[in-house]
């Protein structure tokens, strides 16, 4: 078994990924905020991730050889989660068509400082407790 390929790893990976993606885009965002016309961005992943880990999965998933052949069955492959980006159509903030309302986005800074903390400590708690037993816990 390949302790460094385990499915919580790489969710803890693709999540670490896309805090750092919504930190680079929450930056962008509030760099724009005074260009007429730009419209906000923002990372979508944990919801994705959460309903997919939430479907039932099926006790047969057929063996895929190549990515072109169809899925069998419900396999959660933690690989595949990648955070997206979106742009906010949606709302007008500014008279001249721009949408960054900085209060918004300084607060989802924070929100996505705190969980991208939480995931640095996951991840090094995964990684004590794989040398815990590498040392045979001595």
């Amino acid at each position: 078994m390949n302790f460094l390929q385990t499915p919580t790893l790489q969710i803890l990976h693709s999540a670490l990924n896309a805090a750092t993606l919504r930190q680079r885009v929450i930056q962008n965002n509030l760099a724009n905020v005074d260009t007429p016309g730009y419209k906000s961005q923002e990372v979508i992943f944990e919801d994705e991730l959460k309903k997919a880990l939430n479907e039932p999965s099926s006790g047969f998933v057929g063996k895929r050889t190549d990515p072109r052949h169809i899925p069998i069955g419900n396999s959660l492959q933690p690989s595949a989660f990648q955070p997206a980006v979106v742009v906010n159509n949606q709302s007008w903030v500014q008279n001249n068509g721009n949408n960054v309302d900085i209060e918004y986005e300084m607060m989802k800074m924070a929100e996505n400082q705190i969980w991208y903390n939480a995931l640095v400590q996951q991840t090094s708690g995964y990684f004590n407790k794989l040398r815990e037993v590498i040392k045979e816990g001595r």
